[in-house]
């Protein structure tokens, strides 16, 4: 149950790897995982509990030393451009930098931006950065260590920490343990042993098992597993949706995108969890398994009410299904937050419509943000069946009764949602207009 970062720091004595937020927000804590295929993903540490890193290979920035004990050429490019900031959070750029340069990604702005969202720290300046990742791009990179060998048999590990190779052993694990919590990517649960300093009495990893990590695609629908992260699912889903490419792209960063799984704020759901509305949206159904067997749900009904679901004690979710756009299929989404990057959402959306020759034959409207739950918007979608967005705008107040917080009053949110709505009718009606900023 020990934090990546604590075995590193106080067990290991590797000291470069920092803690700044403990949230996994930051970046600071940044090491790379080096897989057996030669790809090299970023996780944050502070909030990957020990028993997930089993049967992989770990580079923290001590790592990159060359036999000589000089610096990394990633290592001089950042110095040599002054990118070193004041220091404390270098070390994460760092290794963001050595995967960007093992990526073999192109010099191009929104590719180093999108590599750099999980290093927040902009202290002294952060042009100096971007073109030391300019130097790095294309850098050759030597062959990563090879990972040790994956356990084939279930593990557990001492202080409740199983971790089962089956779907049947998951199962009778989760009848056998309805108190443990299920444990998939972390970026939520880790946060209880990184800052709350109190990690779960028992978990079972659920991210060793085929079933809930198996991606499938027909002609009509994209399945899947649970344990998906979104690094593996995003070319899947931009491919079928392609609204969902910038979407997705702000949700967390590479760091939480390469351990995070889609079914994480299913399982453990979020107002503003931003994946749900779109799901919601797209029309997602669940398949629900346990050692009573499996059963389907439509995840509408899948959220009761605050943090509560009809996820039975002894279940666990195995995949999730998203029918794939027909031809006279629309959809967009949307986010709105304070930060562009590594921020939650105060309102996300997403509006699948069915268009014809007469206008809008029928509509799925989602929004998180704005209620309890993740939320469709029933009233707003009977008014645009007449294609009626000022009847729809108004029917938000329906729909929803968001509350203040320090994202956004209540008042603000509806306003957001309503104006979202007026973006989405312009999209309508001219679909090559630019109608975000970063459009312009």
């Amino acid at each position: 149950m020990t934090t990546l970062l604590d075995w590193l720091r106080d067990q290991r004595g590797l000291k470069g790897t920092k803690e700044g937020c403990a949230e996994g927000d930051c970046g600071a804590c940044t090491v790379v995982l080096e897989r057996a295929d030669g790809k090299r993903d970023v996780i944050n540490s502070c909030i990957a509990l020990l028993g997930q890193i089993d049967g992989h290979a770990v580079r923290t920035v001590e790592g990159l030393a060359g036999r000589d004990g000089g610096p990394h050429p990633v290592q001089t490019a950042l110095a040599e451009s002054d990118a070193t900031q004041c220091g404390f959070c270098t070390p994460g750029f760092v290794m963001s930098a050595y995967a960007f340069a093992a990526g073999s990604e192109a010099p191009e702005l929104d590719a180093i931006h999108d590599a750099l969202a999980g290093n927040l720290c902009r202290c002294t300046g952060y042009r100096p950065i971007v073109e030391a990742m300019r130097k790095v791009s294309g850098m050759a990179i030597e062959p990563g260590a090879p990972p040790p060998e994956r356990r084939p048999q279930s593990a557990e590990f001492e202080g409740g920490f199983f971790a089962p190779r089956t779907l049947d052993e998951l199962l009778k694990l989760r009848a056998e343990h309805p108190d443990a919590l299920l444990l998939a990517g972390g970026t939520d649960l880790g946060l209880l042993a990184s800052r709350l300093r109190r990690p779960p009495a028992k978990l079972i990893h659920v991210a060793h098992v085929p079933e809930l990590t198996a991606i499938a695609e027909d002609k009509e629908n994209i399945t899947l597993g649970a344990a998906v992260t979104y690094a593996q699912a995003l070319p899947v889903l931009v491919a079928a949706f392609p609204a969902l490419r910038s979407y997705l792209s702000r949700l967390g960063s590479r760091q939480i995108r390469t351990s995070a799984r889609t079914a994480g704020k299913i399982a453990r759901p979020s107002p503003t969890g931003e994946s749900l509305p779109a799901l919601l949206g797209l029309g997602t159904r669940l398949t629900l398994a346990s050692v009573r067997g499996a059963r389907e749900l439509w995840l509408d009904d899948y959220f009761l009410g605050y943090r509560k679901t009809a996820l039975a004690p002894d279940e666990v979710i195995q995949s999730m299904s998203i029918w794939k756009l027909r031809r006279s299929d629309v959809f967009y989404c949307d986010k709105l937050s304070k930060r562009r990057d590594q921020d939650i959402a105060t309102v996300a959306g997403a509006y699948l419509l069915k268009v014809g020759k007469g206008g809008i034959m029928d509509s799925r409207i989602a929004f998180g943000g704005m209620a309890a739950i993740p939320k469709r918007a029933d009233n707003a979608e009977m008014a645009l069946l007449n294609s009626d967005f000022d009847g729809a705008i108004a029917a938000l107040a329906q729909d929803y009764q968001p509350i203040d917080d320090w994202r956004g009053t209540a008042a603000y949110r509806l306003q957001v949602a309503g104006n979202l709505l007026r973006r989405l009718k312009l999209r309508l009606e001219d679909p090559g207009r630019p109608v975000e900023v970063e459009a312009l």
